[in-house]
């Protein structure tokens, strides 16, 4: 081998190793490039006094409403309750004159896909101190402990593993699918191994599958929540021929939660809107004992595209939304632009919300989720809408209230949360105004409390700035994280 070509190969392995260098070190920036809005500081405050407020502690035997009420939080719990101006602040106590102002729980999002930390970001800054995540990758494991050991500012944080599926028309990319009953029980242990201890089961799985898992999730004491499975789905079903399992094969086994009306009265009603057949249906539920979470706004904000051929995508605040998900849901967010949703969409959305409140009114508890993380659903906002909605269809506003944390945090179990009671933890919002009243309130809060840390208004708007701006970094990392479950998980 001549000189020069020596040389050659020298100049060409330095230019790959640089080029390596590089790429490492880009990478590790973008892993690493985490919002400052959601570091900690270094210094907490040593407490918080919010005094005169107007009180919705969703205790259920205390008033609705009390107001001039005051709250003393040292460290991460409220330490005592009291009429205003009756609590002595220590010293070095931030004192929050809360003046027309509603004090109450955090809110839960019982249903959302999350993609990236930024996202955590956009939650809080809409008063949601409570997620859980119900399609798990491997980094939210690593997430949920960075936030328990206090490294990033965050909500509480659960999260199922991987759904677990069959081959079918709801299959997709990002579940792990399982046909057989080794299959499955296999899978389960895995998501054991990995410390994941919800395990979320979806609609294609097939008897054997299903069977399987729940068994061997009793085994392990992993909660199971997701869709009812229906079968294998032959040309005919539903419409001509029932499904193979039927809905009510999914009752009584030890479901946590069962996820989307919409996926129910498909099931159960094979699309028949009966609002008797639904009442079966409601009464089935209260004596066997799942909670629903109804994620009404998921199906809506499809009818909201369609009726504005696409603009709704494009409203104050979808610059929050993973950038990601946008860029995968292109072809669905152009086909729901075009679609006309007065013969489909609409009457179903109506039926949904008819079906929630016969839910409601049986005695089902239900939770409240956004089903954020999908194409269209503003991360943190998107709980005020599904409020607006359960309301609509029959709750008053204190019983969507209490749905999103009371509710939430009991079925969810999160601990000690959902409640402004002595001893617990203190995730709190303070509203502009009275939800009770508006329950729309609760999408832009004046300060939101979470793990010690009190942020207030510009301290929300900094989360939200964060949410916006941090797009490039997002994309990349929510990609890698595909990868890595797709790898490794």
């Amino acid at each position: 081998m001549s000189i020069n070509t020596i040389t050659w190969l020298k100049r060409i392995g330095f230019a790959i190793g640089v080029a390596l260098a590089v790429f490492t070190a880009w990478l590790w920036f973008i892993v690493s490039d985490i919002p400052k809005a959601l570091v900690p500081n270094t210094v907490e405050p040593t407490g918080v006094l919010f005094d005169n407020v107007r009180l919705l502690s969703m205790v259920p035997e205390a008033p609705v409403s009390q107001e001039a009420q005051a709250v003393l939080v040292m460290g991460d719990r409220i330490t005592e309750i009291g009429d205003a101006g009756g609590i002595d602040a220590p010293e070095g106590v931030l004192t929050i004159d809360g003046h027309g102002h509603t004090l109450m729980p955090g809110l839960i999002d019982a249903h959302i896909h999350l993609h990236d930390e930024v996202e955590l970001a956009a939650y809080l800054a809409h008063g949601v101190t409570g997620l859980r995540n119900v399609s798990g990758y491997p980094f939210h494991l690593r997430l949920t402990q960075r936030i328990a050991d206090g490294q990033l500012i965050g909500p509480d944080f659960i999260t199922t593993g991987p759904i677990l599926n069959s081959p079918g028309p709801n299959e997709t990319v990002l579940q792990t699918t399982v046909t057989t009953a080794e299959e499955a029980r296999r899978a389960v242990r895995s998501q054991h191994s990995a410390g994941y201890r919800v395990i979320k089961v979806y609609s294609n799985l097939t008897g054997e599958a299903f069977d399987a898992i729940i068994d061997e999730a009793a085994n392990l004491d992993m909660a199971v929540i997701g869709h009812s499975p229906e079968g294998v789905r032959p040309q005919g079903v539903p419409h001509e021929k029932p499904f193979e399992i039927p809905w009510e094969a999914s009752l009584g086994l030890g479901f946590t939660t069962l996820e989307h009306v919409e996926t129910l009265v498909w099931h159960s009603l094979r699309g028949d809107l009966d609002q008797e057949k639904m009442r079966s249906v409601a009464a089935a539920l209260a004596t066997s004992g799942e909670a629903v979470t109804p994620t009404l706004y998921a199906h809506k904000r499809l009818v909201l595209i369609a009726e504005s051929e696409g603009a709704y995508l494009n409203r104050p605040g979808s610059d929050m939304i993973n950038p990601l998900t946008t860029w995968f849901s292109k072809s669905a967010q152009d086909y729901w632009s075009q679609v006309d949703p007065s013969a489909y969409e609409a009457p179903h959305a109506d039926f949904f919300l008819i079906a929630t409140g016969l839910l409601h009114e049986a005695g089902v508890p239900l939770l409240t989720g956004s089903d954020a993380g999908v194409f269209g659903v503003i991360p943190g906002a998107s709980v005020a809408r599904e409020l607006e909605l359960l309301v609509a269809s029959g709750l008053s506003p204190y019983e969507a209230l209490s749905s999103a944390t009371r509710v939430n945090a009991e079925i969810l179990g999160f601990k000690k949360t959902g409640l402004i009671l002595p001893g617990y933890r203190a995730n709190l919002v303070l509203l502009p105004n009275d939800p009770l009243t508006d329950i729309g309130a609760v999408e832009f809060p004046a300060g939101v409390m979470i793990g010690g840390y009190w942020l207030d208004e510009p301290a929300l708007e900094a989360m939200r700035s964060s949410a916006r701006n941090s797009r490039t970094s997002s994309f990349f990392r929510s990609l890698l994280r595909v990868i890595e479950m797709k790898l490794f998980a």
